[in-house]
């Protein structure tokens, strides 16, 4: 289907033809600019498009969302680029993880993993997908840093405003609009994906399936994490679990920081005998305690690590910390580490894995020009160095019919089915809020950890925003702080970590919610109802969550489009208006959906797995008729994507009424043996 005209530039010749675009999935568009060099993004995380998903998401026009026709595209020795048509009123979101603003028209944007720029963020994801307030979204699909501008670039022959006098006219604009969102890279081509709506919110989930659909962690890694800092023994580590069952603190995910290992900066990855001398029992009495392990590492290899040789022809040219990187575009790379990881790891009973320093942070990765055995240069293997470490991490579990959920410090486009949220250096706690919800507009997820904390309110605060965040974790590793390390304030901190306990159910829901439709567990006003909000968001179907800051006695909610109450009190909130809220120290400002019905675990949970006797509380609110979802599966292995698993339509007619629980979809028995239907507040 002939759309985009491209002129190719030789010297000073100008040369225009015409290149076609394929209508390669249900509602995805694509065309290619030049000749688009491999691997690309979406290759480099296997490409994966869910195509039955995307029928069931509903075939969209056969026509691009666009006018793709007047769209443009150039190629000379040093660069090639897009240029797309963009409508007068058009707000553009994403463009990757980004910690300020929402909307991104009228910015530049060069897309490099932590590439610093003028009033840009540290790029762990610098995910090169825009998405239009008219209703669709566009990749750039390259391996290579890309360049945007976004609205910005006055193309001469253009639809561009009059020129203003900057003497004497007061609205002279340095910056002056363009008709177009133009990117490009220094490479020899560009692949351009469009994803159809209707909505914003249909452009983004056409983007996650085509990608594989979304991650869908285990059910224990929905619970409390916590990080042990970094030189703890064994002894030390079995003692801090015992203390959290002690003080009646959820845990169920230990995370080992760097001294696990033998040697590490650059890294062994092998068990240190004198922290860790019978890692297998270590890891075994974890389990039978309901404590999951997860380990640090980063892929830097030692040159005593017992896979350094093996690994030997597979290096990049450069070595960070001293220690070689292994080129995991080469599959005998990928069968070395996975071997190994596989006998000493994952054969004990580790869970799971934090890939960390794969971000190029403060430039202490290679350099542009470091070569790699595959033929990739250092700046386009940093580009998906994270997206090869995700994927073949992924494969190993896999392998073993073993769900897996991690945490990475590098990732990019293509990588909204792996299982692993991003983390930071950065620690200001409203970037992490803003952080948060733009992952919801980039197929990554995020892990809002807490570390530290100048004073017990902001412990609370910032506990309370990981309850409510992708992952719910408490990072010791430097600081050593526990949750009951602020005296006085321990109460709350378990309020908010029991609080995340029980919403589980619910949440695992969501994250199912964007494994089979793509849609994101954290979603961004944006995407919601166009609002450019980057302080609240709605979590799932129902439940909008506005953090509090330190300091804050107050704050500006805006509820969306129809009536919204208190979550803890079932207390009616307002109607579709901003209002002006003055929450407690121990209470988070969440609030839920007229009608929504909210499955939640018992109070007596302490964990996220659910054992025999686990009782499900289906929480209603509002006066009227209830209606709400749960999905259910054994929560371990993938024998869902075999349909082992149980979509379940919750309804209930009227306060104080019994609901109903009707099976749409799968064959999975419920775990649930005692249900309660509760209905929260007065109506």
């Amino acid at each position: 289907m002939p759309f985009l005209m491209a002129a190719f530039v030789l010297g000073q010749s100008v040369k225009s033809m015409e290149i076609s675009w394929s209508h390669v999935a249900p509602g995805v568009w694509r065309a290619q600019i030049g000749k688009p060099d491999s691997p690309t993004l979406l290759s480099a995380a296997k490409d994966s498009p869910e195509i039955d998903a995307l029928r069931r998401l509903g075939e969209a026009s056969a026509k691009p969302p666009i006018d793709l026709s007047s769209a443009t595209g150039l190629v000379a020795d040093e660069f090639a680029s897009a240029r797309v048509p963009l409508a007068k009123d058009e707000k553009l979101f994403g463009l990757g993880l980004q910690m300020h603003g929402a909307n991104r028209r009228g910015g530049v944007y060069h897309l490099r993993v932590d590439h610093y720029s003028a009033g840009q963020d540290r790029l762990h994801a610098p995910v090169p997908l825009y998405v239009s307030s008219a209703g669709y979204a566009v990749l750039f699909n390259t391996s290579r840093p890309v360049s945007i501008y976004a609205g910005v670039g006055n193309r001469r022959g253009a639809n561009n405003p009059a020129p203003r006098d900057r003497n004497t006219d007061p609205n002279w604009d340095a910056q002056p609009p363009s008709d177009a969102v133009e990117a490009s890279v220094q490479g020899p081509g560009l692949e351009v994906l469009v994803f159809a709506g209707p909505s914003p919110m249909e452009a983004v989930e056409r983007y996650n399936l085509y990608c594989g659909g979304g991650a869908l962690p285990p059910r224990w890694a929905l619970g409390f994490w916590h990080r042990t800092p970094s030189l703890d023994t064994a002894a030390d580590v079995e003692q801090e679990v015992a203390e959290f069952k002690k003080r009646d603190f959820p845990i169920d995910v230990l995370g080992l920081e760097p001294g696990w290992q033998s040697k590490s900066y650059p890294c062994t990855f092998a068990w240190s005998p004198q922290r860790f001398p019978n890692p297998a029992a270590f890891v075994d009495g974890l389990r039978s305690k309901g404590v999951h392990v997860n380990l640090w590492s980063n892929p830097y290899v030692s040159p005593d690590s017992p896979i350094f040789k093996a690994l030997e022809p597979d290096y990049g040219s450069h070595m960070v910390w001293l220690g070689p990187a292994p080129d995991l575009q080469l599959p005998s790379a990928a069968r070395t580490i996975a071997d190994f990881f596989t006998k000493n790891h994952l054969d004990i009973g580790v869970s799971g894995y934090k890939i960390d320093e794969i971000d190029g942070f403060d430039n202490w990765l290679w350099p542009d020009h470091a070569t790699f055995p595959s033929g990739l240069s250092g700046l386009r293997m940093r580009q998906i160095y994270g997206l090869l470490w995700q994927r073949e991490l992924d494969d190993m579990f896999r392998r073993q019919n073993r769900r897996t959920f991690g945490l990475v410090r590098g990732s990019n486009g293509g990588a909204s089915r792996f299982p692993f949220a991003l983390y930071s250096d950065t620690y200001d706690h409203r970037e992490y809020i803003t952080g948060m919800v733009s992952t919801g507009l980039a197929g990554v997820l995020w892990c809002a950890e807490a570390r530290d904390a100048a004073n017990g309110e902001e412990w609370v605060r910032r506990m309370q925003t990981a309850a409510v965040s992708h992952i719910a974790q408490l990072n010791a590793w430097a600081s050593g702080t526990k949750p009951w390390s602020f005296a006085g304030f321990e109460d709350a901190v378990r309020s908010a970590m029991l609080f995340r306990i029980r919403l589980v159910p619910y949440l695992y829901t969501a994250f199912a919610q964007y494994h089979f439709r793509g849609t994101p567990v954290i979603r961004p006003m944006s995407l919601v109802d166009g609002g450019e909000e980057t302080d609240q968001y709605l979590l799932g179907d129902d439940l909008l969550v506005a953090p509090m800051l330190t300091g804050e006695k107050t704050r500006k909610v805006r509820l969306p489009k129809g009536n919204w109450y208190e979550y803890a009190s079932g207390k009616f909130a307002g109607s579709s208006q901003t209002i002006d809220i003055a929450p407690a120290l121990d209470e988070i400002p969440v609030y839920v959906r007229e009608g929504a019905l909210i499955p939640t675990l018992g109070d007596n949970a302490r964990n996220a797995t659910l054992g025999p006797d686990s009782e499900l509380i289906i929480r209603h609110y509002g006066p009227g008729e209830g209606r709400g979802l749960l999905y259910e599966d054994d929560g371990e292995t993938f024998d869902y994507e075999k349909g082992h698993y149980a979509w379940e339509r919750l309804t209930t007619p009227a306060i104080g009424l019994t609901g109903a629980i009707e099976r749409t979809e799968g064959n999975y028995p419920s775990a649930f043996r005692k249900i309660t239907w509760k209905h929260i507040g007065s109506g």
